[in-house]
């Protein structure tokens, strides 16, 4: 039998009992829903967190720090492969702008910090200052950003953090009490001007050629006190990078116009060797990847230079073995209902053969052979399948819309940015549908072994 005669067969069978075959294909549509439902959910939230990752600056980022800072001296290697941290380089200026060289590299910028003084309406606030480059616009951070962020590299204005604004307003929060928005936060602070006093390292080259300058003063610097006006631009919620583990800062400037204050960090000041030069060294840099797949290659390249590093790779990959088990247990679940759809689908094909035994007979009768009459079964189980299949990804998608939707208004109300926790890629709606026609197809092989086993005699003889 033609492949096209058994389809449009099978196609005619299935018209003949139209409500009984109609709802068998939408017990297979409402499997392959749930299916999709909960698939879709747990590759949502998967995207949803990687995302989360991205704009946070944490997933396609190395963090390199010198073996020669013995706080992070043999971080994630083996003490006796080690090498000895006063041979290992110095993370300085030029050996950044080699990371910055490094393939895959999009920056290479230092992380710096400090510790300084602001006056706001004649009172001192002493707290901690970070710099930060410009591409951390995008940042997840600054999502809730009140304000607008810096207008330049080297602009002189300042982003705070809400707890430091509300110190500032006199609105320090309090254990047990609501914490005041940062919108409220915003609207008195933003266009107003802050003074900041920092000490800026000042190398004389005159020290070095004193006639009783000994091996430790090679490097003669003074330390020279200043104030620079700052105007606030924005309030935000989070330094970005406190997940990183470092100390938290509430105040962030631009990370050139930090670069040029030359403001005196403590590393610098334990190193006595680069003292001797006016070379910055940093105490930890930031390497941005090109794309988070090409981290542990970055990774490699670094610790070439002699250098450690770390990244949340390892965090992500335990992120992603716990979302692959819960879409196999999502997966699990969502397929008990098309499990209890193939139930039917047998019923309904076994009744077909009951109420066709006659039809049946007449196939055979006329030259039909047993795998004949198999295949018109199988084309019946495939065709509701398909169908069933195509109409359960329509209803699954249109649920993880229902659900999203949901989502989304109740995080508004809560102050909340909308998120898209649902999400149906095209292999999903592929894989779906095949997957009830082959269902279909198992549940199938009874009713046409059975139908095919039929004597034609007694087949004919019936009613």
């Amino acid at each position: 039998m033609k492949a096209y005669d058994l389809a449009e067969l099978a196609i005619r069978n299935l018209r003949e009992s139209v409500l009984r075959n109609s709802l068998t294909t939408v017990g297979i549509s409402v499997g392959v829903a749930s299916l999709v439902a909960m698939l879709s959910l747990g590759i949502g939230l998967q995207q949803m967190a990687t995302r989360r990752l991205v704009r946070s600056g944490l997933f396609d980022t190395v963090v390199v720090t010198s073996r020669r800072d013995l706080r992070n001296f043999n971080r994630g290697e083996d003490a006796e492969n080690a090498p000895d941290p006063a041979q290992s380089p110095v993370l300085d200026e030029p050996a950044r702008q080699k990371l910055e060289h490094l393939p895959n590299v999009v920056e290479a910028y230092p992380d710096l910090r400090f510790i300084t003084s602001f006056t706001f309406e004649d009172k001192p606030h002493l707290t901690m200052v970070a710099g930060i480059p410009s591409s951390y616009k995008t940042n997840d951070a600054f999502e809730g950003l009140q304000g607008s962020f810096f207008s330049s590299d080297t602009a002189s204005e300042i982003i705070l953090q809400k707890t430091f604004a509300a110190d500032l307003l006199g609105k320090t929060q309090k254990p047990g009490r609501e914490e005041t928005p940062v919108t409220e936060l915003a609207k008195p602070l933003l266009g107003r001007e802050m003074t900041m006093r920092y000490a800026e390292r000042v190398d004389t080259a005159a020290g070095a050629e004193r006639a009783d300058a000994g091996p430790g003063d090679a490097a003669n610097y003074s330390i020279q006190s200043h104030e620079l006006k700052l105007r606030i631009v924005g309030v935000t919620d989070l330094d970005p990078d406190s997940m990183r583990g470092t100390a938290r800062a509430r105040v962030l400037l631009p990370l050139k116009l930090v670069q040029s204050l030359h403001v005196v960090q403590p590393n610098a000041m334990r190193d006595t060797t680069q003292a001797a030069s006016n070379v910055p060294t940093y105490s930890t840099v930031s390497v941005r990847v090109k794309n988070p797949a090409k981290i542990q290659s970055v990774e490699d390249a670094v610790k070439k230079l002699g250098f450690n590093t770390f990244s949340i790779l390892d965090a992500t990959r335990s992120m992603r073995r716990f979302f692959t088990v819960l879409d196999l247990f999502l997966g699990i679940f969502g397929s008990l209902a098309l499990a209890v759809a193939s139930i039917g689908i047998v019923n309904t094909l076994v009744m077909a053969i009951l109420e066709r035994r006659r039809e049946i007979g007449i196939l055979k009768a006329i030259g039909a052979s047993d795998i004949d009459v198999k295949k018109l079964f199988f084309a019946e189980a495939g065709v509701m399948g398909a169908f069933g299949g195509a109409l359960g990804v329509a209803l699954g998608w249109a649920i993880g819309r229902v659900i999203n939707l949901g989502t989304n208004i109740y995080l508004r109300r809560q102050d909340m940015a909308p998120e898209q926790i649902w999400f149906v890629p095209w292999w999903l709606v592929g894989s779906a549908v095949a997957f009830a026609i082959v269902v279909s197809l198992l549940s199938g092989l009874y009713p046409a072994a059975r139908a095919a086993r039929l004597d034609p005699v007694q087949a004919l003889r019936y009613e």
